[in-house]
């Protein structure tokens, strides 16, 4: 029997918590030529994840959130894990050069907290004090001076896009923005967000959205069912304070995998690799009448559904709670992932069984791949998926990226020929 450890035939499986396969990675990245990554309120590494996927070499990532390191240390072996910083980022964003050791950065990418950008009023959201970050990662870009940056966020943050903009052309930067929706990247999910590409290189950004349009118009559009419908079927958890319990019925943190069943989308996000195992596909918790409710709905049914009007809370508010439930639907793209799903997950009913949508699944819609193991407490999953760049989109933004820094760099060697010896 082959011990996990064994490497023999360069086989090893369990390759992310194998010391001798971290540090063999570790030292391959350091030696390759790859452009150069900083990833500012980097999650879960979703977006590490999809830059890396396209050909960039991450030195160094932040995040406030301890189980956001937790899990982006253990899905990114490549990366050294003193460049892997828990902390606010104005511990830091004066001196971030010192963080990547005189190395020279080709691209900050990130997505500052949004929540300051929900609002429609414009000087309330330019006042909001939580706006601060997104004024830290200008002063990162400011500092180290990257060719590039990629800043995501929230539709919202387009009220403010002017002021945004002005901040980085006064640092330099030539800056364009659109909002991108991943659905349009092979992402079986409809999931909005305002991307801004700036650069002090001069080369034209709109000419990089009009590529990655191009490209978008050649990707099939995928649905929730190419998703997760492989996965085991579980039972939603009906026992009180036991986010620790496991069991056939209702799901493990890690199981074998069993019944994968590959189609285009999960070989594109397994790299057409098949998984050896299943992480975080574990049911929630959910009363007797949620349960109920799930049952009684079909696909894309909701709260003010008569099916349950004899049932259903809030019926005094139903202007307010008119989404509270939605069961989704197989045979479409998901709707939006959030980070409120780890509340509860009534407005993410899995469309045959009467639960909401595991981590798992939802990491699945998100387009991270089946080996990416989501650690920290169980609502802290779905925490992190739900505030995750999707990494199959992250990917094809940065292989447009990429070509023009692969051509920089070939220019710097036709000019200065000996700094490559």
């Amino acid at each position: 029997m082959l011990s996990v450890l064994d490497h023999t035939n360069g086989l090893c499986l369990i390759p992310k918590i194998c010391k001798s396969c971290r540090t063999k990675k570790i030292e391959i990245e350091k030696q390759s030529k790859k452009p150069t990554l900083v990833d500012l309120f980097c999650g879960s590494g979703g977006m590490s994840l999809g830059f890396t996927q396209a050909g960039f070499r991450t030195i160094f990532a932040n995040d406030i959130e301890p189980s956001c390191i937790e899990t982006y240390l253990y899905n990114h072996p490549e990366v050294e894990p003193d460049r892997v910083f828990l902390g606010d980022i104005q511990d830091f964003s004066e001196t971030v050069s010192s963080y990547t050791l005189s190395e020279s950065v080709d691209i900050v990418i990130g997505g500052p907290p949004c929540q300051g950008f929900s609002n429609a009023n414009q000087q309330r959201m330019i006042d909001d004090p939580r706006n601060r970050l997104y004024k830290e990662f200008v002063n990162v870009v400011a500092t180290i001076r990257p060719s590039f940056f990629v800043m995501e966020n929230v539709i919202g943050m387009k009220n403010i896009a002017e002021q945004i903009i002005g901040d980085f052309e006064n640092i330099g930067y030539k800056v364009s923005f659109e909002v991108l929706n991943a659905v349009n990247f092979g992402v079986p999910q409809q999931r909005k967000r305002i991307i801004f590409i700036g650069n002090k290189i001069d080369v034209d950004n709109e000419v990089i959205f009009k590529k990655i349009h191009k490209k978008n118009r050649l990707i099939d559009m995928k649905s929730l069912k190419d998703a997760i419908s492989d996965l085991p079927a579980l039972k939603a958890l009906n026992i009180k304070n036991a986010t620790n319990h496991e069991s056939k019925e209702h799901g493990y943190f890690i199981t074998p995998m069993t019944n994968y069943l590959e189609n285009s989308y999960l070989s594109n996000i397994n790299s057409s690799q098949t998984p050896q195992f299943i992480y975080n596909h574990k049911a929630r918790y959910n009363n007797e009448r949620d349960i109920e409710i799930f049952s009684r709905l079909h696909q894309g049914d909701k709260s003010d559904d008569p099916k349950i009007a004899d049932i259903m809370p809030y019926t005094n508010r139903t202007d307010i709670f008119k989404d509270k439930y939605y069961k989704l639907i197989y045979n479409q793209p998901c709707k939006t992932i959030t980070a409120h799903m780890k509340f509860d997950c009534n407005m993410y009913i899995h469309p045959t069984q009467a639960r909401g949508l595991t981590p798992r699944e939802a990491a699945r819609v998100q387009s991270y791949p089946d080996d990416y193991y989501f650690k920290g407490s169980y609502t802290k999953t779905y925490m992190q998926i739900g505030n995750s760049v999707p990494p199959l989109m992250a990917k094809c933004i940065a292989s447009e990226i990429i070509n023009y820094l692969q051509v920089k760099k070939e220019d710097e060697q036709l000019i200065f020929p000996l700094s490559s010896k």
